[in-house]
Formats: C-alpha cells, structure tokens, sequence
C-alpha cells in the first residue's frame, strides 16, 4: 500500500490541476481575447463611425419606396463585411430581406434580428442634416451623431458588426455562430417578415440558435438598464369615408352651405371612431374584441420594482405630461403601460388644412391609427373584430385599409438568452430591471410564436434617442463614466457573445 500512495497522490494532483485548467484556461482565454479585441475596436474607432455614418447616407424608406433594393444590398455587403460566409437577398412581396450565416464553429448559435429600413423625415424640421450623420456636442452626454436611423437601429447595429470586425482583427475565436435576419419594412410593420423567417433554409437554421436578439443602445442619460422580456404587438391601418364608398355624401368637395342638405364623410368617420373608444378615449369598446390576459404577480412584481427605482417626475418631464390617465399613480400606470392594448389616432385629415378658412364640405376624411395589442390578442382576431364591429354600428362603408402589423412577444426571464444579458451587466457593476414588455413594438413574433418558439430580447449598452423624430441621435463619446459610448457598445456585445457561449 505504501508503494501505492506515491502514485495515488501523484494522479490526484494531476488531476486537480487538469481540473482547475479546465476551470481556469477558459476563463482567461476570455480575458486575453477581450483584452486583445478591446485594443483593436478603439483602433478601428474611426472606420466604425465612418461606417455608420455611410450606412446612414443611404435611407431605405419602405413608406415612399425609396433606396429598393439597394438598402438590402448594402446590408448583406455589410454583414459579409463583418464576416458572414454567406448573405443573401430575399425577395418577398414587398421589399426585400436579408438572410446571413456566420459559422465559427462554436458549441451554440445565436440569432440576429436587424432591420435596414427607417422612418421619414423632414430636413426642415432637424437641427443637424439628417443624412449627413454629422457628430454634435449634446450638453450632459458628449458627442452624439445625429441622423436618421442613428438610434433606431444602425447605431446599436453598427455596433454589432464593429464587434466582429474587432474580434476576427484581434485573430479571436467567435464564441457563437450567427444567423442573420435583416428586414426593410419593420417600420411599415413588417407585413413580408414572415416570407423570410419561413423559408426552409432560414427557418433550419434559426431552430439551432438559443434565441433571437435586437441590438439596442439600453442605457437611459444616468446609465440604468432595463432587460424587457416581451414586446407589445400592433397594426397600423388607414380608415377611410368618402362620399363615393358611402353613397350618402359628395362624390366631390362642395361649398359648406350645402351641409344643410348633404351628409359629411368627415363626420360619418368621426362618429365611427367615437364608437371605438370609451367616452374618455381610453378603453376600447369595439365588439367582439380580444381580451388581453391579466398580468401575472411576477410581472407585477417586477412593475413595483421598476417604479421604485424609476423617477415619476422625470417621465413626466421626458413626455410633457402633467397627469396619467384616471390620474393613477406611478406604478398603476406602470401596470396600464404594460398590459392594456391600445387605440390611438396618429393623424386626421378632412378637407382643407391651409392657412385661413376655406368653406367647403370634404368629400373624403382619412384618420390613421396603430391598435397596440398584449397577450392573448391575435392581430387577426383583433382586425376581425374591428371590421365586424364597424358594420354592425352603420359604418361598414368605411374602408379598413390595414398596412402592417403583427402579434406580442413574450420571453421567460430564466431563458438563456435573457440570464446571459443579465450576467454581463452584473458583471460590469450594472443592477438592471426586469420588464415584461416593452410598450413598442417589433416583429418578435416570428420568433417567439409557433412554429419557432424560440427565445427573443432586445440587448446593448450605450445611450440614443429621437426614433422616428427629429434630431435622432446615437451617442459616440460619452462625458459620463455611467454610460458607454459607441466603442463601449461595442464591447458590450463582444462581452455578450462570449457568456451567450458559455
């Protein structure tokens, strides 16, 4: 036995040692590769920029048709770029997709969701031209480049391909595959999503990943994260009366002294959007529509907690509110914000709307409007409803021209995806809130629905604002420590990618 001992001692402490080599290496390997791939994103810092800024310069506006197929074509150069062995242009029926792969052969695959589209825009309206992506001092934040799309998304997208322009330039190993899904009609409310997502190819290669996330500029002007677990659905539509469709008013504008005995499409619609809405506006009352699913206590809880810690002033500032609806409190509106579906009017327009008066009886009134919608509302059942309920009150002449919309999304906060975004921020000294649902919207559904079911958020440090506004902006240097400017962001995903492959 004694002779044994030698040798018994001699395996133990190998094997302990190969144990905490094995514990240990990874580790810092990590630190060696972020290290090394920190160094080499702020020496690629101005390439970066340059980047985005050229992206930018070229707007694809699915709302005016413009920059088709070119946007798609410059987002799948830009994703071969980053180092995708494979981008490919899908047509669909509207405006085309973007399809890429990145295999680094690692153990898991992540998915991406971009989007190359933006809203539009009124140069008049912008301090800073907005194609131009110029880089301006904003007092409290730094240096920000505004633009339109900064913020909403190739800022926080740019970022993504930064990271793995520094990663492959710093000779690292990529710690997780890609799949790539880039639209260009997200913000007509992705009505050809689905004519990506579904072909088998892409559909395959999505059912390897742990889930599907949007890079975002997470951080509010003080540095806090929120880590949302869903998003609200929505469709956007057009109702439209016209004397023509309805039969009982002016085939054309006439003089307004005729009211006496002509009907007005104007007020035909008015009266059939008053019946959707309760007296103050603020609950729906078609008939027949869905019923959103009551709010679970852990949601609840995490609303509580969020209303702790977030500043009912500064929102009110931020919005130039003064009251919430039914004067509720803090958290009650919290819990309103996150589970009630919605009805609001974006735009109305009748007749003449120039300077002066001009005294005729409109002969066509449009108002258009987005229905937000939460769990347990289809868009489907929810279109039905409003088509259904519109006919049955004397108003089935009114067109009901839907443009674009899709379903929620909800993701469980233990899920892979969502635990690592937590892991990285803890990490980085960052104590972030769990949120349900964000009250916007975005095509999630493709994902987190049947037959995919798969996981979906939203993900990235760094700070932007103005989407779909004037002076939109994304920030590049920032004067505050609490808040990570682009190179930042940057890390922020390269640290992500890494825990994701964990």
């Amino acid at each position: 036995m004694s002779k044994l001992l030698p040798f018994a001692s001699a395996t133990l402490v190998q094997s302990v040692a190969f144990a905490v080599a094995m514990v240990v290496a990874p580790g810092l390997s990590a630190s060696t590769d972020l290290d090394a791939i920190r160094t080499e994103v702020a020496k690629r810092h101005d390439e970066s920029v340059k980047r985005l800024q050229d992206w930018i310069a070229l707007p694809s506006i699915a709302a005016e048709n413009l920059n088709y197929p070119a946007g798609a074509e410059m987002m799948a150069k830009l994703a071969r770029e980053a180092g995708f062995q494979q981008a490919t242009v899908i047509n669909t029926d509207g405006r085309p997709g973007v399809f890429a792969t990145l295999d680094a052969g690692a153990a898991k695959t992540v998915g991406l969701y971009f989007m190359y589209d933006v809203k539009q825009f009124d140069p008049a309206e912008w301090a800073s031209p907005p194609l131009e992506a110029r880089l301006v001092d904003k007092p409290g934040l730094g240096k920000v480049m505004m633009g339109r799309g900064a913020v909403n998304q190739k800022g926080p997208q740019a970022a993504v391909l930064a990271a793995l322009h520094a990663i492959r330039g710093a000779n690292a190993k990529m710690p997780v595959n890609l799949v790539l899904i880039a639209e260009g009609e997200e913000e007509i409310g992705s009505p050809n999503i689905g004519q990506i997502v579904r072909r088998p190819e892409v559909e395959a290669a999505l059912r390897k990943t742990v889930g599907v996330f949007m890079p975002a500029a997470g951080q509010d002007a003080e540095g806090n994260v929120t880590v949302s677990l869903g998003a609200k659905g929505v469709f956007e539509l057009e109702l439209v009366a016209s004397g023509e469709k309805w039969g009982r008013g002016p085939a054309k504008d006439v003089h307004s002294s005729l009211k006496a005995m002509v009907d007005s499409p104007a007020w035909h619609l008015v009266k059939a959007l008053d019946s959707l809405v309760s007296a103050d506006g603020n609950t729906i009352t078609i008939d027949g529509y869905p019923k959103p699913l009551p709010l679970s206590a852990e949601h609840k809880a995490m609303i509580a907690e969020a209303a702790k810690r977030r500043s009912e002033a500064r929102a009110k500032q931020q919005f130039g509110v003064q009251h919430w609806i039914d004067d509720l409190s803090w958290q009650e509106a919290n819990e309103r914000l996150v589970s009630q579906p919605t009805a609001n009017i974006e735009g109305l327009v009748a007749g003449y709307t120039g300077p002066g008066g001009k005294t005729i009886l409109a002969h066509r009134a449009v108002a258009k409007m987005d229905m937000r919608l939460v769990p347990g509302m289809a868009m489907a059942d929810s279109v039905a409803a409003l088509k259904a309920h519109l006919a049955k009150r004397g108003f089935g002449d009114i067109e009901v021209n839907v443009t674009g919309g899709y379903d929620s999304t909800s993701t469980d906060a233990s899920a892979p995806l969502i635990q690592a975004q937590v892991a990285v921020l803890k990490r980085r000294g960052i104590d972030p809130l769990l949120w349900p649902r964000n009250a916007g919207s975005y095509p999630g559904y493709v994902f987190t629905n049947e037959p995919l079911s798969l996981a979906s958020g939203h993900f990235g440090l760094g700070n932007g604002s103005g989407a779909h506004a004037p002076d939109e902006y994304y920030l590049i240097e920032s004067t505050n420590p609490k808040v990570e400017g682009f190179d930042g962001a940057v890390m922020s995903f390269v640290e992500y990618f890494h825990e994701l492959g964990r």
